[in-house]
């Protein structure tokens, strides 16, 4: 895998999914530390697709140079959003993320293909700004989640998801897909029970994917389970639209 110079190498800004939190990154940001990548973990503040997309574009706003957006599950929405009209993002990179077109919401996209059982693991309850938010039931979570990582460390990442609002999740898409504009990266495991793996096929089809990795066995925790592919697909990001930004 070549090394991306450093004059050449965006910013990396990592943005959480639901049922996760900006930790859950840290073994793709170890690997990429050791190559002595710039990184920047996001806190996504799951609320709603608008707001989350202007707070991820405020953070990439305060970064100087080039960026490469990175976002997982409901997080690859957000940065399609954020990425829209943001001049210094050079590409995008989602893992078991969603990348809609205008229009469509990350609800859309996991019903329109069979496969996913997240709804029977959910617990709902409503909050005091309105509507309803999500959790995986903490009994659930490792085989709805994060089959493939080992059982005490999943216990602990269903103790500290965040949960996310049923209004971000049906939010569609009301921003130009970056990805109509921007090289993108798609990496994914084929047994994800929280987006179908026929979703993720057809998201990265439709995106003209510049890379596409399936990875066999893989759960939708694929940067927790399965960090150094991650981590290689960014690299090989970094690697591409590093030469890009180095060429204009």
């Amino acid at each position: 895998m070549p090394e991306p110079t450093p004059e050449q190498t965006p910013t990396v800004v990592l943005v959480h999914g639901a049922f996760a939190e900006s930790a859950s990154w840290t073994g793709v940001v170890e690997r990429l530390r050791a190559r002595d990548v710039d990184v920047l973990a996001v806190a996504n503040p799951l609320r709603d697709l608008e707001g989350d997309a202007r707070y991820v574009r405020d953070v990439v706003a305060s970064v100087a140079g080039p960026v490469l957006l990175v976002g997982h599950s409901y997080g690859g929405a957000v940065i399609t959003a954020a990425a829209a009209d943001l001049p210094s993002v050079v590409g995008l990179v989602h893992v078991a993320g969603f990348a809609p077109q205008t229009g469509e919401s990350a609800l859309d996209l996991s019903n329109r293909f069979p496969g996913s059982t997240l709804a029977d693991t959910l617990q709902t309850y409503p909050v005091s700004s309105g509507g309803v938010e999500f959790r995986i039931a903490p009994d659930a979570f490792h085989h709805q989640f994060a089959a493939d990582v080992p059982l005490p460390e999943a216990a602990v990442m269903a103790l500290t998801q965040r949960p996310v609002t049923e209004a971000a999740l049906a939010a569609p898409l009301t921003t130009q897909a970056a990805w109509t504009r921007l090289p993108s990266w798609f990496v994914f495991g084929d047994q994800d029970l929280n987006i179908p793996v026929a979703a993720h096929r057809f998201m990265a089809q439709r995106a003209g994917a510049a890379g596409t990795r399936e990875v066999p066995g893989a759960s939708h925790a694929i940067a927790v389970s399965r960090p150094d592919v991650v981590a290689e697909v960014i690299v090989e990001a970094l690697t591409t639209a590093g030469r890009a930004t180095a060429s204009v």
